[in-house]
């Protein structure tokens, strides 16, 4: 199966070798995204909902790159530095969702890339 590479400028570049996005079939594999300013390649200032409030501006960035919306994610993964933030990130995360929500899993993380709080990936069609 042919892989696509889905890339936007309207988010930092990868601090890595991977790509924001991968298209295979009709399947869409976002990368994890950390709260990075498109701008400045760092992540923005605040708490853990101005954190996961940029996640959401990559993540769509990213979905409206591949033609693709918050209604066609099927699966997220939410990687937490720290459990106690997941009542103020599912606050923000409940913003971009309707049902029938996607399934997600949520996990507390030793550490994530950059020092960033909170991570999210997600799985579209």
């Amino acid at each position: 199966m042919r892989r696509e590479i889905i890339t936007t400028d309207r988010i930092a570049p990868s601090v890595g070798p991977f790509s924001a996005a991968v298209r295979a079939g009709d399947l869409l594999f976002l990368s994890g995204q950390v709260g990075l300013d498109p701008a400045t390649g760092k992540l923005v200032a605040g708490d853990i909902g101005a954190q996961t409030e940029q996640i959401f501006a990559n993540i769509s960035a990213v979905l409206e790159a591949a033609g693709k919306s918050f209604d066609d994610v099927m699966k997220t993964t939410v990687y937490l530095a720290d459990m106690r933030d997941f009542a103020a990130m599912n606050a923000v995360y409940a913003r971009y969702f309707q049902t029938p929500y996607p399934a997600r899993t949520t996990i507390q993380a030793a550490g994530l890339p950059l020092g960033a709080p909170v991570e999210i990936e997600v799985v579209a069609r």
